[in-house]
């Protein structure tokens, strides 16, 4: 854009002072109109009529695993809880290929994108010899869909022969896990403001990972700046793991590990007690709540209220395509809602604390205080959906019929001031193509995987 954009006079935004719209220039946010206002006299701009919209701040999703797009229904997974559904699926993955890694992230992040995502985590931490390179493969993904990312290096270094999990043949050793962890960031984290590609250090879990590796990699991410991730207390059986090995509560074994602080976001924890919540509120630390996954797989439910009145940011994941199935961020938010609201009661989770998840929430998470917000200053990611469909015929509150009513998709969606998503469409992207050669690589992982179990009379793990 040459001149700034004035997006003016939605039906409905998430912000205070902007009913008249927002301007737009350079990337950033630059100014809101209030109610009755218009922008700053003497300056061109160019128009965008948003009488139709409602305005969202980019939605942001704190939690995925890209590469299980292409294990979606996955028929020897369905119906397990996490540990048998993980064994089930981690032969499958072992057959990852550099090509199925591009199209199951380029297709999560355009399935996101459509759903109003700006900026997405994904946590990559299943390696082999032929996707060593499986985080550069994602940067490429993301920068051809024009979409910020914070891509994860994740880890395994504990096979099920060292007390841990996975299958030997899908775990790494820890020097050239660390060597990896050093070069992606060297090689592609964009620091401060406005970054549009974001490195993190994430070990998969405390049953996949050694101790030495956990600590190592905390020191390797805080001597570099960059943020750390992992699953934790997930299922009561992650509990009981670490009761056992460990001795610890699956918090405490973290502390052990140097693993408390405000750089460290956690996937899920659903099983902390009182004084757990209250330490992570202490240290300024944050849980990426994934609702759809936890139903799926009968984790739990996480205790969001309580972790953000001890001072806990909560961000809002869809967490793998293999759990979800789905990389729709829209569709999370209202689950979000109407798990919680079970949880604690109709009239103590409403449709805008769902929002705050899923935006500012998310950005805390992620430690971007410049994303999640329409605020002057705040980087120009907004997603607009609209309100033609059945599903809102009769909708009386423009924003609360976004979350309960259940929209979809987004028709407009914007990423550091450039619109990517125009009509419901990723602008410059043959959708009809890549999911034809998205499933096409589905068949042939599966295919991969089935001839490894020749002989058994039946797929299985």
């Amino acid at each position: 854009m040459t001149k700034p954009l004035w997006i003016k006079a939605p039906l409905s935004i998430l912000a205070e002072d902007a009913e008249r719209g927002v301007i737009v220039s350079g990337g950033k946010i630059i100014e809101l109109v209030p109610a009755g206002g218009e922008p700053t006299p003497g300056v061109s701009y160019d128009v965008f009529d948003a009488s139709a919209y409602i305005v969202l701040p980019g939605l942001i999703n704190t939690h995925h695993h890209f590469y299980q797009t292409l294990t979606r229904a996955f028929r020897p997974a369905l119906n397990k809880a996490l540990f048998p559904w993980l064994c089930a699926l981690y032969p499958v993955w072992a057959k990852l290929t550099p090509d199925m890694v591009y199209l199951s992230s380029k297709l999560a992040l355009a399935e996101l994108m459509l759903s109003g995502c700006t900026c997405a985590a994904d946590h990559h931490y299943l390696f082999n010899d032929a996707i060593g390179d499986a985080i550069d493969i994602q940067v490429g993904a993301a920068r051809d869909l024009g979409m910020r990312a914070v891509l994860t290096r994740g880890s395994m270094s504990l096979s099920v022969e060292d007390g841990g999990l996975p299958p030997k043949h899908v775990v790494q050793e820890p020097d050239d896990i660390l060597r990896d962890s050093l070069r992606l960031i060297e090689a592609h984290h964009e620091p401060g403001e406005g970054a549009m590609i974001q490195i993190a250090l994430a070990p998969c879990s405390p049953f996949s990972v050694s101790e030495e590796l956990m600590t190592q990699t905390a020191h390797l991410a805080r001597s570099n700046g960059v943020r750390l991730h992992t699953h934790l207390a997930e299922t009561e059986d992650e509990t009981q793991f670490c009761l056992e090995k460990f001795e610890a509560r699956p918090l405490e074994y973290l502390e052990r590990l140097d693993w408390i602080g405000p750089e460290v976001w956690l996937a899920h924890g659903i099983h902390f007690n009182d004084a757990e919540i209250d330490r992570l509120g202490a240290a300024g630390m944050s849980i990426a709540h994934c609702p759809s996954s936890n139903m799926y797989l009968s984790s739990g439910i996480c205790r969001t209220l309580e972790l953000e009145a001890a001072g806990v940011a909560v961000g809002l994941g869809v967490d793998g395509s293999a759990s979800n199935d789905g990389s729709n961020l829209i569709q999370e938010v209202r689950q979000a809602l109407l798990l919680q609201k079970l949880k604690y009661g109709a009239e103590q989770v409403d449709h805008h604390r769902a929002f705050n998840w899923a935006t500012k929430g998310s950005a805390d998470c992620l430690g971007r205080p410049d994303l999640g917000r329409i605020e002057v200053g705040a980087q120009a990611d907004l997603a607009l959906f609209k309100l033609d469909e059945p599903r809102f015929s009769g909708a009386d509150d423009p924003l609360a019929s976004l979350v309960i009513c259940g929209a979809v998709k987004a028709d407009r969606v914007m990423v550091n001031g450039n619109w990517r998503v125009i009509n419901g469409h990723v602008d410059g992207l043959d959708m009809d193509k890549l999911m034809k050669d998205h499933s096409q690589a589905a068949r042939s992982l599966r295919q991969a995987a089935a001839e490894v179990t020749q002989g058994a009379n039946a797929i299985r793990f």
